[in-house]
């Protein structure tokens, strides 16, 4: 194929049409969330599946013009388009809405925007745009600094709201700087900060104190002795091939050990002192962790009592009465999978998970054929980002991990998600289009 073929043979209709599967699922589910007890209207366009048609409508517009769009131009944009999402963070802080506990939300009459959904693509173009630069590589220390303070500063931004669901995404750009050549090190240090992290909520003190001799202490403090240890050992191994690197080992032991109770310290106050009630709650009922509030896990008990209904194919369309008189909170939107589980039962949810699967392996298949670095980078900062949400809010609803709020993209009701979602993946399709031609 030659570079000037028209761009509908350039495409990948292969992703395309697994985005526009989910889209379809996604409205037929805000629908049966949203429609309660009654049929659906499909023409009401004040009701939520109204709202998220046009979104849906909107969505393909947006793509379109996307395809249409040279690739250079968002590889020359690239910086533009990140510092005026960091504007917008900074703006939503002073000027924007409060829903549900975080100031995230721009409001336009009924009409809200989260400046933050956008910001992942700003920040998956402007990391592409500084790792491409020369033939840099992400191993060289100046480039890490600098790969982290482009992912770090719309975090903090965010975390500020505060959005730790958002965050938590962005974190998973370390998949990123793991493919463009970052040590397998830091991969195992990530590891055992988590244990340390475990350790200090099930000890339910900063290992920095003297931990009593129980159950949960002896646990928290045997997991941290491992991690220690594991990085210990790790360190170790140059010292028996090269012993001239002794010196580098044993700075690199004494800092693990001192990072790790620096870490639990901080983590401690975090869960003591930042967290509101609610917050902490959910984090101590997904570790078993007994708590007084006996609604805690109403979210959690809920959403899995709601999957496991559907059985293996499911009650049937606007046929679940979990989703038709509301017992789940946000049962369109962060919850959204209920509905799937539910109405569709195990034959529904496999293939959602498949989908996604199928999407995630298609970006990754793209990001290896290419023959720009801008364009391979950024194929798998959009796929961290997908895996993130995927990963959470399906986690989420099977008690797995913590009620934080997070989309399920292209599915969940929400406007700002579905056209933040369609940048990333239709910027990255563009892009892909121009495979046949080196971009800078």
């Amino acid at each position: 194929m030659r570079r000037t073929a028209p761009i509908i043979q350039r495409i990948d209709w292969l992703t395309v049409a697994i985005v526009v599967i989910l889209m379809a699922i996604g409205l037929f589910n805000v629908a049966s969330a949203t429609a309660g007890a009654d049929a659906v209207d499909w023409f009401d366009w004040g009701s939520k599946q109204g709202k998220q048609f046009m979104w849906v409508a909107l969505a393909m517009i947006l793509a379109g013009l996307i395809l249409v769009i040279e690739g250079e131009f968002f590889i020359r944009t690239a910086a533009i388009y990140y510092f005026v999402n960091l504007l917008l963070l900074v703006a939503v802080l002073a000027v924007g809405r409060t829903i549900g506990g975080a100031k995230s939300w721009f409001s336009f009459g009924s009409i809200g925007i989260q400046p933050s959904e956008f910001a992942k693509t700003g920040t998956a173009l402007m990391l592409a745009w500084l790792l491409s630069r020369n033939n840099e590589r992400i191993s060289n220390r100046n480039n890490l600094v600098k790969a982290i303070l482009i992912v770090a500063i719309p975090a903090g931004l965010i975390l500020l709201q505060p959005d730790a669901g958002t965050v938590l995404v962005f974190g998973g750009m370390i998949l990123v700087f793991y493919r463009e050549g970052l040590s397998g090190n830091v991969l195992i240090a990530v590891f055992c900060a988590l244990l340390i992290a475990i350790a200090t909520i099930l000890t339910g003190a900063s290992l920095f104190e003297y931990p009593a001799i129980g159950s949960a202490s002896a646990v928290g403090i045997l997991w941290f002795i491992l991690a220690v240890l594991g990085t210990f050992i790790w360190s170790m191994i140059p010292q028996w091939v090269l012993p001239r690197k002794r010196k580098r080992v044993r700075r690199a032991v004494v800092f693990s050990f001192i990072a790790g109770l620096v870490m639990s310290a901080a983590l401690h106050t975090g869960l003591e002192e930042v967290l509101k009630p609610h917050q902490k709650d959910r984090i101590h009922v997904l570790f078993g962790i007994d708590v007084g509030n006996p609604d805690a896990d109403y979210n959690i008990r809920h959403a899995k009592a709601a999957v496991s209904s559907g059985s293996w194919t499911g009650k049937g369309y606007l046929q679940g009465p979990m989703t038709a008189y509301g017992f789940v909170p946000e049962q369109e939107t962060d919850f959204i999978f209920c509905t799937i589980g539910e109405e569709w039962g195990f034959v529904g949810t496999v293939f959602t998970l498949l989908l996604y699967t199928l999407l995630m392996l298609r970006i990754l298949h793209l990001a290896e054929r290419q023959r720009s670095d801008f364009t391979r980078i950024f194929a798998y900062a959009a796929a961290s980002v997908l895996f993130m949400h995927y990963l959470i809010n399906i986690g989420m609803v099977l008690g797995l991990a913590p009620v934080i709020g997070i989309p399920l993209p292209f599915i969940s009701a929400g406007g700002s998600s579905m056209l933040g979602f369609t940048l990333l993946i239709f910027i990255l399709l563009r892009l892909d289009a121009e495979r046949f031609t080196v971009l800078r």
